[in-house]
């Protein structure tokens, strides 16, 4: 099995890169949807935002680069865990998420982005070598 997904794993790489390098840029085209999940601890609500789509923008190209890419994946890493109470805030306080056009998520999607950050953790882990 480990050599059948051995033949996947530079592909899916780039998959991974190309996903964070999107919903970076995301981050600037709607904030106004990333700003309503920021917990109200925290300040610069907007500030966060755009430094988190730089963030993501950055470990995307990261990836593609194979001399940086252990560095980045380790920097997904950091950077999944940095968001996580985000995503915590959004499944607890039911936030209501405005401007999305098709309506809130619904109870079971806002809590199943927690156990996929730990996917996404394990996705890039598999790059840290």
């Amino acid at each position: 099995m480990r050599v059948g997904l051995r033949q996947f794993k530079r592909p899916l790489c780039y998959v991974m890169a190309l996903l964070y390098v999107v919903a970076g840029g995301l981050h600037f085209v709607v904030p106004e949807l990333y700003v309503q999940i920021v917990p109200p601890v925290l300040p610069a609500a907007l500030a966060l935002v755009y430094l988190s789509g730089v963030a993501e923008i950055a470990v995307g190209l990261g990836l593609l680069v194979p001399r940086t890419r252990s560095y980045a994946a380790w920097a997904t890493i950091a950077l999944l865990v940095a968001i996580f109470p985000a995503n915590v805030y959004m499944a607890v306080s039911m936030v209501t998420i405005e401007g999305t056009g098709g309506g809130d998520p619904s109870v079971l999607v806002r809590w199943a982005r927690l156990p996929l950050q730990g996917v996404l953790i394990l996705w890039a882990y598999w790059y840290t070598d």
